[in-house]
């Protein structure tokens, strides 16, 4: 059963920069929304010397200055100060965020050159490699986290058939769009990048790009479906790329 949100966050300190707030352990949607609108929060009102506010699964670390936190407060223990200030802010941090959601539909070629570990998660799971691809594809995914790398979305929901450990040595190169799962969750490399997940598809869209803004097609709080399509529509996709 999934854990309620935590109505205060626990706090502690991550060295003399940085705090950390936990809102739970569990992998939970609510405490996910809970600390998702934590850090809309705090980003729309910073804290005297903050400096950076990185949001994870159920906990959230807040970074900032010491000495100008110092000098804000007039103190010469600028964790203390800083600690009171957060726990003053998250107090009137609301339930939910205010980013609208979305879901976002990925076109991904399974297997062959594109998965070249689907065989693997189907002999693991028990199934054939056509039910693996209809389970994947067939499961709306919640977006938990971007971490690891610029746009690589952590992904929830994963039918628990198909849960797959990481490789025990990891690839020294993952080509950009592969879709892979890691445990009990799947997600897409957006660059090509060194990997321990199981290779299972491809996409041929561009999931980050950086420009003015770095952009990334997929963000916390968003729904995502993986759409089965095979080698012509995937050269075709890349082509208009």
């Amino acid at each position: 059963m999934a854990e309620a949100a935590a109505n205060t966050p626990q706090l502690y300190a991550m060295g003399d920069r940085a705090l950390v707030a936990e809102y739970g352990r569990a992998l939970s949607v609510p405490i996910n929304a809970r600390v998702r609108a934590a850090a809309e929060h705090l980003l729309a009102h910073p804290l005297p010397g903050m400096t950076d506010v990185v949001p994870a699964f159920a906990a959230l670390t807040v970074h900032f200055d010491p000495l100008l936190v110092a000098a804000h407060h007039r103190t010469a223990d600028p964790v203390t100060a800083m600690r009171d200030a957060l726990q003053h802010a998250l107090a009137k941090a609301p339930d939910l965020p205010k980013r609208k959601a979305r879901t976002v539909e990925i076109p991904v070629c399974y297997g062959g050159e594109y998965g070249e570990d689907l065989a693997v998660v189907a002999q693991r799971s028990g199934l054939s490699e056509e039910d693996v691809v209809q389970l994947h594809s067939g499961t709306e995914y919640y977006v938990y986290t971007l971490g690891f790398l610029p746009g690589f979305a952590y992904l929830g929901g994963l039918d628990r058939r198909l849960v797959t450990p990481r490789l025990e040595s990891p690839r020294k190169r993952v080509p950009a769009g592969s879709v892979g799962i890691g445990g009990d969750q799947t997600g897409v490399y957006p660059f090509e990048t060194p990997g321990g997940w199981n290779l299972i598809g491809r996409t041929p869209i561009v999931l980050f790009r950086f420009n003015e803004q770095a952009h990334a097609v997929i963000e916390p709080g968003d729904r995502v479906r993986f759409l089965a399509i095979g080698p012509r529509d995937f050269q075709a996709l890349s082509n208009k790329r």
